[in-house]
C-alpha cells in the first residue's frame, strides 16, 4: 500500500524536466515542470500530464500551510488512474451529466470524465492543482473544466451553488482519504453535494481511513459494488498496489425518477 508522498527518485518511465511556462504557474517559486506519458491499464487510454518536477520543494513549501497538506496532488497516484479508467470503461454513467470531482490533482480523471462526456467541476484544496488539471484537461480532452478551490474540512457555501452544480448525480474521488479527520468531513459534503439516488465513485489503495468512510456508508444504507485494479502503474514504487473501485450508491431516489 501507498504510505504518503515520496521525495524525488530515479524511476524508470519518469520524463526529464522540460522548459515548460504554463500561465498561472510560478515557475521560480514552484520548480519547473515535465511532462510524463500514462496509459491506462483496461481501457489503453493514453494521456500526456504535466506535472511538477521538483517534489522536494513543494513538500518544503508545505511546511508552512496551516492546515498541514502536503502536496499529494503532485503525483501521480494508482487510484487516479484506475479511477480514469473505471470512467472511460463505462462512459454512459457521465455522459451528459454534471459531475464533481473531489481532490482533482493532476487531472487525470478530470480528463477521462469530459472525454466521457461529463460537464465536470473539479474541486482541490491546491489552486496549483487547479492550473494544472485545467492544462492537462485542455491537453488531453480539449476541454477545460470548472474549477473551485475548496478546503473541504471547512466548504464555503459557495460550493453548494456553484454554477448549478447542488444535487449532482455523480461524484468522483480518488485517494482522498488519508488522514481520519477527514472522513467526516467528506462524508458530509459528500451528502450535502450527492443527490438521493446518486454515485459516488471512489477510488483507494486500501488506506484504514478510507475503509472506515466505506463503512459509515453502507451503515447508512448505502449500496457499494467494487472492482479491483491491480496496475500496471507508471511508477515501479507502487508495483505492488492494488485500487478498490466503489461504486456507492446513494438510498433514494432522485426527485421526479420513476
Amino acid at each position: 500500500m501507498t504510505q504518503g508522498i515520496r521525495r524525488s527518485q530515479c524511476t524508470s518511465g519518469r520524463s526529464q524536466p522540460e522548459d515548460l511556462s504554463l500561465p498561472g504557474w510560478d515557475r521560480a517559486r514552484l520548480g519547473p515542470l515535465r511532462t510524463r506519458r500514462v496509459v491506462l491499464p483496461r481501457s489503453g487510454a493514453s494521456f500526456r500530464i504535466v506535472q511538477p518536477a521538483d517534489i522536494d520543494r513543494l513538500l518544503d513549501l508545505a511546511a508552512a500551510d496551516p492546515e498541514e497538506q502536503l502536496p499529494y496532488w503532485a503525483e501521480l497516484w494508482p487510484s487516479g488512474i484506475a479511477l480514469a479508467d473505471a470512467v472511460l470503461l463505462e462512459p454512459d454513467t457521465l455522459r451528459g451529466q454534471r459531475v464533481i470531482e473531489l481532490g482533482c490533482g493532476l487531472g487525470v480523471t478530470a480528463a477521462a470524465a469530459l472525454r466521457a462526456g461529463a460537464e465536470l467541476l473539479a474541486m482541490d484544496y491546491s489552486a496549483e492543482a487547479l492550473v494544472l488539471t485545467c492544462w492537462n484537461c485542455a491537453w488531453n480532452a480539449g476541454l477545460e473544466p470548472a474549477v473551485l478551490r475548496v478546503n473541504w474540512r471547512q466548504p464555503p457555501e459557495e460550493v453548494f451553488a456553484a454554477a448549478g452544480f447542488a444535487s449532482v448525480p455523480v461524484i468522483l474521488a480518488a485517494d482522498v482519504l488519508y488522514e481520519r479527520r477527514d472522513v467526516e468531513p467528506l462524508r458530509s459534503l459528500v451528502e450535502r453535494l450527492l443527490r438521493p439516488g446518486g454515485l459516488l465513485w471512489l477510488a483507494e489503495p486500501g488506506r484504514a481511513t478510507a475503509a472506515s468512510f466505506v463503512e459509515s456508508l453502507r451503515d447508512a444504507g448505502w449500496q457499494d459494488e467494487t472492482d479491483m485494479w491491480p496496475g500496471p502503474w507508471p511508477d515501479a514504487n507502487d508495483a505492488t498496489v492494488a485500487v478498490t473501485v466503489h461504486r456507492l450508491r446513494r438510498p433514494g431516489s432522485a426527485p421526479g425518477a420513476s
